[in-house]
């Protein structure tokens, strides 16, 4: 076995985090794949790089003599990666590449961008993992992306990326089936719900894990399936079981999108780039106004807004588009 670019880039990741699950999630593979290639990579060493914990993996010596060798060589690579896609924008015309972790805004601020540069070429990429795309920031694949991350449980950001909070606590509602009983509710508590099927998608960070947080809280453990959300709507719809969902989220027949009671559920959206903030201003608004517009199409959204004062809402005279104030993130 030859020893490749990658298979530096996942020994600098798994010395980084510490962790062989959290070095998985960073280069976006499974932790069995991630544990393979480290097995395949020492065979081919000779030696363990790693010492495998119970709080983690810390090298050995022989691992931090590889890892001295490894970092200038991933460092220059992802320079040369980085200038490399710079002098191709240059020499192929102006682009915008943009990532998201999807959102029902995403329409609304590619329309603006498009409006706003009309020479630009913009791309779209589309990752439910928050980390991931804040590597593609920091390495120079994607000029900004949307991000939805867990309050509780943010990721870590790169060196030399930016965020700027879009909404601090963006509240999860809950898609039930119409006929459930809870359908009947504006707000929906959330033991009401206690001995329903959840479903959750696995590659969302922190999803099922803010869920068992809630159902604790409250007394109860959640029976949890996972799969991907377009087959939960499905089976929502046909009774089957109950899922979180964006508050933006467009209803459909034989579906209900409800409220949690006190929204024990929330994401943190921000909007994350290696430029200055202040050179993204224009981008920061064009999502703003678009997340806005997405908002305030959604009915059991606006009520939500409506009734906790939010500061999305617009001012006395203005249009219902109208942006909310800037909030400033620390890295």
């Amino acid at each position: 076995m030859e020893l490749e670019v990658r298979h530096l880039r996942a020994l600098c990741a798994i010395a980084d985090t510490g962790s062989l699950r959290k070095a998985a999630r960073q280069l976006g593979m499974s932790q069995p794949s991630l544990t393979t290639q480290l097995r395949r990579i020492e065979n081919a060493i000779g030696g363990r790089l790693f010492w495998r914990e119970l709080t983690g993996s810390r090298p050995t010596p022989l691992g931090h003599s590889v890892l001295c060798r490894a970092r200038p060589i991933v460092a220059e690579m992802n320079a040369l990666v980085t200038e490399a896609r710079q002098e191709a924008g240059r020499t192929t015309g102006t682009r915008l590449r943009v990532g998201s972790t999807g959102s029902q805004a995403m329409a609304g601020w590619l329309r603006r961008l498009r409006a706003r540069f009309p020479d630009a070429d913009p791309t779209i990429h589309i990752d439910v993992r928050a980390d991931s795309l804040l590597r593609m920031v920091s390495d120079g694949h994607l000029d900004v992306a949307f991000l939805h991350e867990p309050e509780d449980a943010p990721p870590r950001v790169p060196d030399g990326v930016h965020r700027r909070i879009l909404v601090a606590r963006e509240p999860q509602f809950v898609a039930l089936p119409a006929t459930h009983p809870a359908a009947a509710r504006p707000v929906v508590p959330l033991t009401d719900l206690a001995a329903d099927q959840w479903m959750v998608d696995p590659a969302l960070d922190g999803q099922e894990a803010a869920l068992r947080r809630a159902f604790t809280t409250a007394g109860h453990t959640p029976r949890i399936v996972y799969g991907d959300y377009p087959t939960a709507a499905d089976l929502v719809a046909s009774a089957e079981l109950v899922t979180p969902c964006r508050p933006t989220a467009a209803p459909r027949p034989g579906l209900a999108i409800r409220p949690l009671l006190d929204d024990p559920l929330t994401l943190r959206l921000s909007l994350a780039s290696r430029a200055d903030p202040a050179t993204t201003d224009a981008l920061f608004r064009d999502l703003r106004d678009s997340y806005v517009e997405a908002a305030w199409s959604s009915t059991a959204y606006r009520q939500w807004l409506l009734h906790n004062d939010s500061p999305l809402l617009p001012t006395r005279d203005a249009a219902p588009s109208a942006p909310p104030p800037v909030r400033e993130a620390s890295a």
